[in-house]
């Protein structure tokens, strides 16, 4: 099939890949415009737009697909299909009808549960047991076309949201893999999703970063991992932010009851007291510093019986 791909991010890389490694023709991939990064700002290329000029597949970044010279540009490739894997733009119905085959789309989630923006951290802080890619058709309503095919993956009791992030883009390039062969043999099944089943992932906010130590600590423990890589969790120190990278709450059958926040040290380790039990920190950091294993901060910082946050 002749296909245009539309993708941005890290996460759509191995979904791009596998696509030029197959038979199929791409014709041409749309990624958001460069954007400054790093100290300096310079503007950087997306992971995708890099892999396209690598493989010398010609790449367009148009601020929007909206005007009269982005159909025309979209229309003259004929193209069979559209994929699209995290492209960050929502598409006209124009665009959605200019492939013969419609646009598909690689989603992180097993739909209906998860619509949006944030559907893999939102899934680890609600404590999910699994959850996965679907491939669907696009139409107008965010994430609401029918399902093609779904990967499940296990959520892992240490799995952060990078981890889980690596894991569904390479299920989402094998379910793509997948969903092409049955377009092509025409024998795909579309499934209408469960309005009853919806549920939203709400983009990401720096504000939920801030831990609550009155909530329980199974509760913080998913939170942390669910916030990993960003935007990270934190407490405060002594009035300085202390990044929390990694935890697990701790099995603590003692008659020991301490207010949340109060650190309690012992055997090299630092647990907090929380509203329901005692989360032990395992790495951390300080402004203008490293990731540290927890042992690490100790050796430099009494904190036994200090309160965080």
């Amino acid at each position: 099939m002749k296909i245009i791909f539309a993708g941005t991010p890290e996460f759509a890389v191995p979904c791009l890949q596998m696509l030029l490694d197959s038979k199929h023709e791409i014709c041409a991939v749309y990624t958001q415009p460069d954007r400054p990064a790093g100290r300096g700002r310079k503007l950087h290329p997306s992971p995708v737009k890099e892999l396209a000029l690598t493989a010398g597949i010609p790449v367009y970044q148009p601020l929007t697909m909206k005007t009269s010279e982005d159909l025309q540009q979209i229309s003259s490739f004929n193209a069979d299909l559209m994929v699209v894997v995290a492209y960050g733009m929502i598409l006209t119905q124009d665009v959605l009808d200019t492939p013969k085959l419609g646009c598909i789309n690689v989603h992180a989630s097993l739909l209906p549960r998860w619509r949006g923006a944030a559907p893999i951290q939102r899934a680890l802080m609600a404590g999910d047991q699994k959850t996965g890619v679907t491939i669907m058709q696009i139409v107008r309503k965010l994430d609401a076309g029918d399902m093609l095919h779904k990967e499940e993956c296990v959520i892992g009791q240490t799995d952060t949201a990078g981890d889980l992030h690596d894991k569904l883009a390479a299920l989402g390039a094998i379910g793509l893999s997948k969903v092409l062969e049955q377009i092509e043999a025409g024998t795909v099944h579309p499934e209408p999703q469960d309005e009853a089943l919806v549920t939203y992932a709400e983009k990401l906010e720096k504000s939920e970063a801030a831990i609550d130590w009155t909530q329980p600590a199974a509760d913080i423990a998913r939170k942390i991992r669910g916030l990993n890589a960003w935007p990270v969790a934190q407490t405060l120190y002594q009035g300085n932010v202390l990044r929390i990278w990694q935890a697990v709450e701790v099995n603590d059958d003692s008659s020991v009851q301490l207010e949340p926040g109060i650190v309690r040290c012992a055997d090299k380790n630092m647990d907090v007291a929380t509203g329901k039990g005692f989360l032990r920190l395992l790495e951390v950091q300080l402004p203008g510093g490293k990731r540290m294993p927890v042992q690490a901060f100790l050796s430099a910082h009494d904190v036994n019986g200090v309160r965080l946050g």
